[in-house]
């Protein structure tokens, strides 16, 4: 099926679940999160009708309480055969909810079947899980925020990228701070080695290391969406670039001075410096976007050839395309080229693109995103294209 003629609303709702302790009581170190207007209307809509039996998974079980090691993309994988809807099932209980982003290890998820329709309700928190309960795999990492609640998914998965995978908008690297020497002249220097830096800090003390950067490259129009630079580790400041007086009397310049403290690759001379921004692992749930999108898929990070499940692409689409962080969006293979020889003479086919995968975005820049790959039959590479799912 094309996906222009996929059946399925907009999801216009973030998760809306209970969001108290087992006491009752609220949580005062939730975050805030906006509610539209148009979202409070989708989930009382949802409160009346929940959805269709034949939208939940084979196998859903009737009870789930929710554990240390869940996310809210495998318990919504639990219950529906489409996780990105899950506004549709856990859209009720309006007048319980306290915020609709967030849940807790210990609350009990009941699924309720009436009149052909499902709802998912919360029951009673704390205590001994319900007969019938069905618990996550196992090897699901466990994954609280700061404030007690679950992850929307593994943040073992995408955490390690949120400060390394980067999109400058321009060739701003070409003239950052970087490496000019090293510790005794080696030619790579790792953890716990000293790097001498030249360039404008801007008083910053803590810097990621990147190699030179490459543009990225729109597969349809070829415009240069960003430029991603190869992560390289992290270096921290110890002394500022001062001058001295050489042995002819002439001034020389003493470069700053920096340990590296982290590497992904060893460092350089010509390696380049930019300020560690703040690490955000606020909760975001997954959604599909609120109007159709499609695109291809730029690079694999890495520089790798082709990617599977767990990996990161960048795509064709950012901020200014409406994509944002959370966005479910579909991948695709593209159809084969076929013969048809039934007719007693050749006939040059190419065969539908087929439906291939599911990619997570959870880095947003105005020309380009990151994603990560949720699931995928097929190995994908550059040019493959997304759509919403």
């Amino acid at each position: 099926m094309s996906p222009s003629r996929r059946p399925g609303r907009p999801v216009a709702l973030a998760l809306a679940v209970l969001c108290v302790s087992a006491s009752g009581s609220t949580l005062a170190a939730e975050p805030k999160f906006p509610i539209t207007p148009g979202e409070r209307a989708t989930a009382q809509q949802v409160a009346q009708t929940g959805i269709p039996l034949s939208e939940l998974a084979p196998n859903a079980p009737d009870t789930h309480t929710v554990q240390r090691g869940d996310t809210l993309w495998d318990i919504s994988k639990l219950f529906l055969k489409s996780p990105w809807r899950w506004p549709e099932l856990w859209g009720m209980n309006l007048e319980q909810i306290r915020n609709p982003h967030l849940i807790y290890p210990g609350q009990v998820l009941v699924l309720v079947k009436s009149g052909g329709r499902a709802t998912l309700r919360v029951g009673q928190a704390g205590g001994q899980p319900a007969e019938g309960t069905v618990k996550l795999s196992p090897q699901v990492r466990s994954e609280l925020l700061s404030n007690g609640a679950i992850a929307s998914i593994p943040l073992n998965l995408i955490g390690p990228f949120l400060n390394e995978a980067v999109v400058f908008d321009t060739d701003a690297l070409a003239t950052a701070p970087r490496i000019v020497a090293t510790q005794e002249g080696r030619v790579l220097v790792s953890r716990g080695e000293t790097a001498y830096v030249r360039g404008d800090l801007r008083g910053a003390r803590d810097f990621r290391l990147f190699r030179k950067p490459h543009p990225l490259v729109d597969p349809d129009t070829h415009e240069i969406l960003g430029y991603e630079a190869r992560y390289v580790g992290t270096a921290e400041f110890l002394r500022p670039e001062g001058t001295t007086t050489g042995a002819d009397g002439k001034p020389e310049v003493v470069p700053a001075s920096f340990v590296v403290t982290s590497t992904r690759l060893e460092a350089g001379v010509g390696d380049r410096l930019s300020p560690v921004p703040q690490r955000d692992l606020t909760a975001y749930a997954p959604h599909a976007p609120e109007k159709p999108v499609s695109g291809r898929l730029v690079s694999i990070y890495g520089e790798g050839m082709f990617a599977g499940q767990n990996q990161i692409v960048a795509i064709n689409r950012g901020a200014r395309d409406g994509i944002e962080r959370g966005n479910v969006l579909a991948l695709w293979r593209a159809g084969r080229p076929a013969v048809d020889k039934t007719e007693g003479h050749d006939t040059a086919m190419r065969l539908p693109d087929e439906r291939n995968g599911l990619l997570f975005v959870f880095s947003v820049f105005d020309r380009v995103s990151y994603a990560l790959i949720l699931s995928v039959q097929d190995p994908v590479r550059p040019g493959d294209r997304f759509t919403q799912p």
